[in-house]
């Protein structure tokens, strides 16, 4: 059987990867910039410490989460270069998830196989403000994993499934809340989309849709037919917002027990 091409590049980037991260950690033996305060907080976690917290960390506790998820399935130490290469899993993962959106957002087939990823997703997920934090241990790449998923999830109208992997990316940084809501926002007007496609090919004039011209046709006349046409699917509309109510609601609690969007802000951090 023949190796499809993409295969061999996501593979050769693989093994890149790979190599990288070993140099940076024979290189790199303690840790560096943020890392001081990230390593420590893992691995108290990793030793059941829940109840302990570091003030001078400023975003919540996701990575360290995952971490203490891949050592109890894969039986994963908490030492440094494992630590980091939570990151570099998150790296290889990036490809083909990337693959995805892109069909979504290009109405186009996504790749047959996740090892199959596209060449330019490949390209996108070695951009450099990513691909550096890929063998270090950061927030960076579990926040773009988990928001690129939730975007991808939206899309695909799967809301319960977007609801839970944006909430799960506030957990690596609070602020992507606002990505949460484009998600929202993207997966109802993919949903409104495949609705008034689908109402057109069944000749179904009773199911009530949005009047949305295509821009190019628009005139202001039809602003008051598009805001007529809004009652008919708040029905609708309100079953598809709904679980996202759930993590905004959560931050809304965050903020309101925090005091403000970030942790620890009363604290300042200085690298020894």
């Amino acid at each position: 059987m023949d190796i499809h091409k993409n295969s061999l590049v996501y593979g050769a980037y693989t093994v890149f990867n790979v190599m990288v991260a070993k140099e940076v950690n024979d290189l790199v033996q303690e840790p560096y910039m943020d890392e001081p305060f990230h390593i420590p907080q893992a691995q108290a976690y990793c030793r059941g410490e829940w109840d302990y917290w570091d003030p001078k960390l400023t975003t919540p506790p996701g990575l360290y989460v995952l971490s203490v998820v891949l050592k109890k399935v894969f039986l994963f130490k908490c030492t440094l270069p494992v630590l980091r290469m939570n990151n570099l899993l998150l790296n290889l993962m990036l490809p083909p998830l990337i693959s995805h959106c892109l069909a979504l957002y290009r109405s186009d087939r996504p790749p047959r196989s996740l090892l199959q990823p596209t060449i330019e997703s490949i390209a996108i997920s070695a951009f450099p403000i990513a691909w550096f934090f890929s063998f270090l241990y950061y927030t960076e790449l579990g926040s773009v994993f988990f928001v690129l998923a939730t975007i991808l999830a939206a899309g695909r109208g799967a809301h319960g499934w977007a609801s839970l992997m944006g909430a799960i990316s506030c957990t690596f940084r609070q602020t992507n809340i606002v990505w949460l809501a484009y998600a929202a926002a993207f997966g109802i007007l993919q949903d409104m989309r495949r609705k008034r496609i689908r109402s057109q090919l069944s000749k179904d004039s009773s199911e009530p849709i949005l009047y949305d011209p295509m821009a190019l046709d628009a005139s202001l006349s039809d602003i008051p037919k598009v805001l007529f046409s809004i009652p008919g699917i708040l029905p609708w509309l309100v079953k598809v917002v709904w679980p996202y109510v759930v993590p905004v609601v959560g931050f809304a609690s965050f903020i309101f027990w925090n005091g403000g969007i970030v942790l620890g802000r009363g604290q300042v951090k200085s690298r020894p």
